[in-house]
């Protein structure tokens, strides 16, 4: 019985040493790969996340970067990417240390000058063309990385892929592919991946009530490696004028055996196959103008705002073919985000409208928990993490509050300068991207 209960005791020895040494090992820093993080949606796993920072204090580095662009960083490993439209000509990517802060080169992509908007009022000549709000230029959308390589897509039509050395693999416009881009104040829809795929998506005013020909609708998607052009899928729908434009960005969702690529935009919800391009199911009829916000999927269900400080709806669909309204779990419509996007955590669903007022609501009822205003004006989307959702504002400001149901600000923090880009996390920090800096925030 001896050998026995010895070789249990040095069994249960090595096994406690091994349990341990698994918990003090540190957790995997978390990549950031796309616009909104790894799930498209805003959320981090990370831990041990700082929470008060300002100008001198709680900053790892600052980069000084060329100016200026509104597109996320993406992370991966030591690599940050982002892009920039320099002195409104030159079309950059940069690639930056993420210990460091420096840049470790620069690659151009492209050239191209921003069309502005001179009036608000467009006319039949003005919608056949894109014109940019003056919020952003041809370097809002955001870069995505599979680890290997990083696709650019710029609001000129440029798409690039580039792998981490700085070589280009491919280039070509889906402007001179497709036709000009119509969508009124300027294309930001950023691309993401699938397995081997580029999947890109413009949604633009059809100008179908104009004379001439009608102005595409459409998703694309390309061979990562070659740029080979694999499938593409018209998205043409009831909506009319502004009304058609979607600024947002696809996302992917596990329903039962299969993955659907989720677009919202031009008053339908639908869901694609990403693999080959075909429709799988639609939502018709959520009319609310142009579209700004991203869905996001959580709890087996979609939240949508139908756009323009539309209704903020839950949606939880099944099956193929066209859904019905009884899809619809609830909607929301006491004020909602024009520009921002929801983020949930837990059983709560969080948004801040553009004039700082902060909203949670019962993720399963769409039930207001708590409604507060914050400081500034708002166009990035709020990114949540340990129980903390962090807020950030047109001026630098973040403020920082509990995921819970009930309003606690923990934290305001202030830097200095403008900040429109959505904020980054990856290995304990948050990278924030401004007009001139991309800041580095760590514990």
């Amino acid at each position: 019985m001896f050998p026995i209960r010895r070789r249990l005791l040095v069994f249960v020895r090595v096994s406690i040493f091994a349990l341990l040494a698994v918990r003090a090992a540190p957790l995997a820093a978390e990549n950031w790969p796309q616009w909104r993080g790894p799930g498209g949606d805003g959320v981090s796993g990370e831990d041990e996340l700082p929470i008060a920072w300002a100008e001198g204090y709680g900053i790892g580095w600052k980069c000084r970067l060329p100016e200026w662009g509104n597109s996320t960083p993406v992370v991966w490993d030591d690599a940050i990417f982002l892009t920039s439209h320099v002195d409104d000509e030159r079309l950059v990517l940069l690639r930056i240390d993420k210990a460091t802060g420096h840049i470790v080169w620069t690659r151009q992509v492209g050239t191209g000058r921003t069309p502005r908007a001179g009036v608000l009022r467009k006319t039949s000549e003005t919608r056949r063309h894109q014109e940019f709000h003056d919020s952003h230029n041809l370097a809002t959308p955001s870069p995505v990385t599979d680890g290997r390589l990083v696709v650019v897509h710029f609001g000129n039509g440029d798409l690039a892929t580039y792998d981490f050395d700085g070589g280009q693999l491919w280039h070509r416009n889906l402007q001179q592919d497709h036709g000009d881009y119509t969508i009124w104040w300027g294309h930001g829809n950023s691309p993401v991946l699938h397995g081997n795929l580029v999947i890109s998506v413009c949604m633009q005013d059809s100008c179908h009530d104009l004379p001439g020909n009608v102005s595409p609708s459409y998703l694309v998607a390309h061979d990562k490696q070659t740029g080979r052009q694999v499938w593409k899928t018209m998205r043409m729908t009831e909506a009319t004028r502004e009304h058609c434009d979607a600024y947002t960005t696809p996302i992917f969702r596990q329903a039962g055996d299969r993955v659907e690529m989720i677009v919202m935009g031009a008053h339908v919800l639908d869901a694609y196959d990403p693999a080959a391009g075909n429709r799988l199911w639609y939502l018709p009829g959520l009319v609310g103008n142009r579209l700004i916000p991203n869905p996001v999927a959580a709890h087996g269900m979609i939240y949508a705002t139908q756009g323009m400080r539309g209704p903020l709806v839950a949606v939880k669909p099944g099956g193929d073919g066209q859904r019905s309204r009884d899809d619809i779990l609830w909607k929301f419509d006491q004020g909602t985000s024009d520009s921002p996007s929801p983020v949930v955590w837990g059983e709560h669903l969080y948004f801040v409208t553009n004039n700082g007022i902060a909203r949670c609501l019962d993720a399963q009822t769409g039930h207001l928990q708590w409604k507060e205003r914050l400081k500034g004006e708002y166009r990035a989307s709020p990114v949540a993490a340990e129980g903390r959702v962090y807020f950030l504002n047109m001026e630098g400001l973040t403020t920082v509050v509990s995921a819970s149901a009930r309003f606690d600000r923990l934290t305001e923090n202030q830097l200095d300068d403008q900040t429109i880009a959505s904020p980054a996390v990856s290995d304990g920090r948050i990278f924030i991207r401004g007009r001139k800096v991309l800041y580095c925030l760590r514990k």
